[in-house]
């Protein structure tokens, strides 16, 4: 009896959690988020187990991909990858591909090519064994106060990239963008994609919004879709053509986003 009474309370608990995860929105959406960053967090750990022996290093970032390409199946999410055949190309590349949220990180996991490392807000290297994962894998990470030392880094790797055969994938719009469409572009990428002479392609994500709505505090299963397009030569190009190719390649981005995004609208009525 003491034992029945003890666990009952937890008992009482437990129904009234599932109760308020089903009728409550808000508060469905608050444990699935913490759930997907617990989730990151405790993944990363296998990351740094398996990236140890080898120590900080490119290669490590198949084992970052690896571990969360699962997350898609947790959450019930279904990704489509179209023109995955622009990714098949042997020279280093810059990677450019738009910002919306946090779940971008399952997306970036379905497309990360080998020996392609992301390009991280600085922030990102101390949130505990996620940062650590990442830097084990390589990332490359920027302090966007500081300008003079991001364009530094940026130089370097541009210096890199032939060098030790790697690729890089950059958010050009900086920050997560909630607003439906795209912020305008910086143009760090696009330096960097001149300065080292490597082509850009653009990866294109559709709205999340069927789906995912921080507003709202909704997060269902749902279907997003991934564009990578044809690649952009910048051979021959100089610092001052970064202008005219930032907007070109934002333009052909948007152009492909409102596409998509119309199709996984269509798909989900």
């Amino acid at each position: 009896m003491e034992l029945l009474l003890l666990h009952y309370p937890f008992t009482c608990l437990f129904i009234m959690f599932l109760v308020l995860y089903q009728v409550n929105p808000a508060f469905r959406y608050f444990c699935k988020m913490n759930f997907y960053k617990l989730c990151l967090f405790a993944l990363s750990t296998l990351v740094i187990m398996m990236s140890i022996p080898r120590g900080r290093n490119v290669e490590n970032v198949k084992f970052f991909r690896m571990t969360i390409l699962p997350l898609k199946y947790i959450f019930g999410l279904k990704i489509v990858v179209k023109g995955k055949e622009n990714l098949r190309t042997k020279e280093p590349f810059v990677l450019v591909l738009n910002h919306q949220t946090s779940l971008d990180i399952m997306m970036v996991a379905e497309i990360l090519p080998h020996r392609c490392v992301p390009v991280a807000k600085k922030e990102v290297l101390y949130m505990g064994t996620f940062g650590l994962g990442c830097w084990l894998a390589g990332f490359i990470f920027i302090d966007r106060k500081k300008r003079e030392e991001s364009i530094a880094t940026l130089t370097e790797v541009a210096r890199s990239l032939h060098k030790e055969n790697f690729s890089v994938l950059i958010f050009p719009e900086g920050t997560r963008n909630h607003g439906g469409s795209m912020l305008p572009f910086k143009r760090g990428a696009f330096h960097l994609a001149v300065k080292a002479q490597v082509p850009i392609i653009p990866a294109v994500i559709s709205s999340y919004h069927d789906f995912y709505n921080q507003k709202e505090k909704r997060f269902t299963p749902g279907k997003s879709i991934i564009q990578i397009l044809p690649k952009v030569e910048t051979l021959g190009l100089g610092p001052d053509d970064v202008p005219k190719l930032t907007e070109q390649v934002r333009d052909s981005m948007l152009t492909t986003y409102q596409e998509i995004s119309g199709m996984t609208n269509k798909a989900s009525h």
